[in-house]
């Protein structure tokens, strides 16, 4: 892992919490930031007076020093990137570091899901942190714990001993609606509140609860904050941080433990000692709470404190504006959707339980996770920007209900939503198909969520006319968007639609679905290309015509590669599908239909540089791109290499056209660029564009956010050309997308677009499957990688396990299981492909 201090890292804010369970972020300043535990992405979501404090005490010579585990605000060197937020610290943060003081700084290393911070300041003890969340791949239930875990060590590095108290402080946050910035302790939702001490196995825990709240209340549930370290004492509710300072500072140096052992509920019993409130809260108003464990350390001595946050708010509802017109079924309910990972514990405290007992298997697996891609042959960058992959997943932007059904928003409302859906709740709901058509990393990290997400579009979502709108509507029992305005385009997106249909055939080589699921939805898919056919190709030509609503949120027309090279692919996986059911006669017809539009699409669109858009005559051309070269114009290409579906068109123009539009998008400098729209890429920023015209013929109002740089349509391109052999071509777009993300202005734990967390940017796992050349088919347990070089450990990630192959004494591949079962019967192994020179 690479390392960046808190100036340099100012927008670092690394996520801890699981798949649908809310966040709360660690920041490389060492500070807890963007709290979204209520089943509500916001982003500036706060939970004041929620801190870690260090306190160190020897008698001679004198010492007594207390401070907050938080480096400084860094001081602003450089403007912030727009439209993103990380990099903001709360008032109450900086003003209580002003009155407690905090470190000199701070130096944090991040490889998802882990953080790993070093404190500097000037005294005889050093500290240093490592948080994280369980994740393991494939294991749905362990990545879905609702808990933040961190374990301090610290150690004495004078010839003297001294006395060291860990402080962890946090506010009850039961109650609270997620959305307004609580003042202090007061907030809607608060009153009655109440945190009592519980101790069992060693451990000392800080229950937060409001027992007074209707049990279905938006914000009812229970929080936990607990500690391993022997003789930990608390003080249970206390409003303003002074109060737990001047308890830090009051605490004897003499043993505690065995006072504590004879009253295990009392929350301290050293005389004098500040006690704190008693009772529940005042009506709008809640209590903080704190645990402080106390350690000796004698000179060299080195000891670990580990705290733990867990939280179960179960009473998740429909907090989002869903689209299309109002309709009489919603009246005034608020429908309750629930929380899966609540149906797994029954509160925080058993998941508290859970992480005491397992935290070290815990750790193990997901260390064996990071391991395994840090170890693969890729540089520290490329490893930790294709871990950190996994972090939209588990935003707000997802979440399961507790049915266990997977959904997710296009992103969390934010900075780059606040003109038209302001900045908090999810952003664009909900399983918008056009935009996770990008992300593969849920497929391949949970592809049981994947499942779950073609059941909902082909057992919920898909109308009698075989359309599948590109939303749906929550609960999935209220009527869908059928012959409905939807919005984001107005009618069902095409490529939404030929994206089912790559999805399930992703699905079944994957192993999350198998044959039997296959054939039982089969009519379905069938319904679904007979609609794309009859209304988009009705005389057969093999080539799309008329109006194509996009991901664009706008309708293309004419005959383009972008919706073109979707349809190809779509054909080449419905004719494997085909075959794989025994259905020959079908799949020889959808493939002689797609060597037909094969051949129609690229006599048309090839300029002999790029794939342009021809309009029909009579076509208006606004939103249009014409004679523009567009950056997705082979995101079907892209699919095919996915799906091992060979080339859709001729492979010497698309590798020509690959390297065009790199050269024609990928700007080094925006410095003088017009940004009609959002910026995404500013400065001296590098980035792909969306669209250029690099021979003129701009349309007055081009297609729509053709000067935006979207990292999810740079990574299509980068792992696209990586399959290629232009790797040169790849690593200056994931270098330049990288450099933007590394955290001095942008977080890279948080690509945005049309909000934060968003999910378009999952296209970057693809990265990793084009490196190692991979090929996965789990019907028939084959697998095809390139040949690692000499060190290299290649990731494999099947449905049934992780693991990896390297070469063996003899020059063989050996694969190694590092979890579950990879379920490979045969492995191919191919030579990487040569760059090409010259021009094709």
């Amino acid at each position: 892992m690479s390392s960046i201090d808190n100036r340099a890292g100012r927008a670092v804010a690394l996520p801890l919490g699981g798949i649908g369970t809310g966040n709360v972020a660690v920041c490389a300043d060492g500070a807890l930031r963007q709290w979204q535990l209520h089943n509500i992405g916001n982003h500036r979501g706060d939970l004041p007076y929620s801190f870690f404090a260090l306190r160190i005490q020897r008698g001679e010579p004198p010492l007594n020093d207390v401070r907050i585990l938080q480096a400084p605000p860094a001081p602003a060197e450089e403007p912030p990137a727009p439209l993103v937020t990380d990099h903001e610290v709360p008032a109450w943060q900086r003003e209580l570091l002003e009155r407690v003081g905090g470190v000199d700084s701070t130096s944090f290393r991040g490889a998802y899901p882990f953080a790993e911070i070093e404190y500097e300041f000037d005294g005889p003890v050093t500290v240093s942190m490592q948080a994280f969340t369980p994740f393991v791949p494939l294991d749905v239930d362990r990545s879905s714990l609702p808990a933040a875990l961190f374990t301090f060590t610290l150690t004495n590095t004078s010839d003297i001993p001294v006395g060291v108290w860990l402080g962890a402080a946090m506010q009850n946050p039961v109650g609270h609606d997620g959305t307004t910035a609580p003042d202090g302790v007061r907030a809607a939702g608060y009153g009655g509140n109440t945190n009592r001490v519980r101790r069992e196995a060693g451990w000392t825990s800080l229950i937060m609860e409001n027992a007074g709240l209707d049990p279905v209340a938006p914000g009812a549930g229970q929080a936990v904050l607990t500690c391993d370290a022997p003789a930990t004492v608390a003080l249970p509710q206390w409003e303003d941080p002074g109060e737990f300072i001047s308890f830090l500072r009051s605490r004897s140096p003499f043993a505690e433990k065995p006072r504590l052992e004879a009253t295990t509920f009392a929350p301290d019993h050293q005389p004098g000692a500040p006690t704190g409130a008693v009772g529940p809260s005042p009506a709008g108003q809640t209590w903080n709470g704190g645990l402080c464990a106390p350690r000796h350390l004698d000179p060299g001595e080195s000891v670990t404190i580990r705290y733990a946050l867990t939280w179960h708010f179960p009473n998740r509802y429909v907090n989002f504006h869903q689209f299309g017109p109002p309709t009489a079924e919603w009246g005034p309910t608020k429908f309750w959707l629930g929380n899966h990972y609540t149906t797994l514990h029954r509160d925080a405290e058993a998941v508290a339980g859970l992480v005491r007992e397992q935290w070290d298997e815990l750790e193990r697996d997901s260390r064996a996770w990071t391991d395994l891609l840090a170890g693969s042959g890729l540089d520290a960058q490329a490893s930790e920007h294709l871990a950190a992959q996994a972090a939209v997943l588990r935003s707000p932007t997802c979440f399961r209900t507790a049915s266990g059904a997977f959904f997710g928003f296009e992103g969390v409302n934010g900075a780059s939503t606040t003109g038209h859906a302001g900045d908090v709740g999810g952003s664009c709901p909900l399983n918008c198909t056009h935009v996770w058509n990008y992300a593969h990393a849920v497929a391949a990290l949970f592809p049981e969520l994947e499942r779950s997400m073609r059941d909902t579009e082909l057992d919920v979502l898909q109308a009698p006319d075989g359309s599948v709108p590109h939303r749906v509507v929550s609960p999935t029992y209220l009527p869908q968007l059928w012959g409905k305005h939807i919005g984001g385009p107005d009618t069902p997106a095409l490529d939404g639609m030929l994206g089912v249909l790559l999805k399930t055939y992703r699905e079944l080589r994957s192993g999350a679905v198998d044959r039997d699921w296959l054939a039982a939805r089969w009519p379905r898919l069938m319904l679904l290309l007979d609609h794309i056919r009859s209304t988009w190709d009705p005389e057969a030509t093999g080539v799309l015509r008329g109006i194509q609503p996009s991901t664009h949120d706008i309708d293309l027309r004419g005959v383009n590669t972008f919706m073109g090279t979707y349809w190809l692919a779509a054909l080449r996986a419905s004719e494997e599908m085909a075959r794989i059911l025994g259905e020959d006669s079908r799949a020889t017809q959808l493939r002689e239909l797609f060597e037909r539009a094969s051949a129609a699409y690229d006599e048309q669109l090839f300029t002999g540089e790029y794939y342009r858009q021809v309009l029909e005559p009579g076509e208006p051309d606004e939103f249009q791109w014409g004679e523009g070269c567009l950056s997705d114009q082979l995101i079907g290409q892209w699919w095919a290499h996915e799906l091992d579906l060979g080339h859709l068109l001729p492979a010497d123009h698309v590798r020509t056209a690959l390297r065009s539009l790199v050269r024609h998008n990928l700007r080094h400098d925006f410095s003088d660029f017009d940004h009609p729209y959002r910026v995404f890429a500013d400065r001296d920023d590098t980035g792909l564009l969306v669209c250029s015209w690099p021979h003129g013929g701009r349309p007055r109002v081009p297609t729509r956010y053709a000067d935006e740089v979207w990292t999810g349509t740079e990574q299509q391109v980068a792992a696209l050309c990586l399959r290629e052999g232009l790797e040169d071509e790849a690593w200056a777009i994931l270098r330049g997308l990288w450099g933007r993300y590394d955290g001095r202005r942008r977080n890279p734990y948080n690509h945005i677009e049309c909000g934060d967390h968003y999910v378009r940017s999952m296209s970057g796992w693809t990265v990793l499957g084009a490196w190692t050349r991979r090929s996965w088919d789990a019907v028939t347990g084959s697998l095809t990688l390139r040949r690692p070089e000499p060190g290299e450990r290649l990731p494999v990630l099947t449905a049934g396990g992780w693991g990896y192959a390297e070469r063996d004494e003899d020059g063989g591949i050996a694969l190694t299981t590092v979890h579950g079962d990879l379920g490979v019967r045969s492995l191919t192994v191919v030579e990487p492909p040569a760059p090409p020179s010259g021009q094709d």
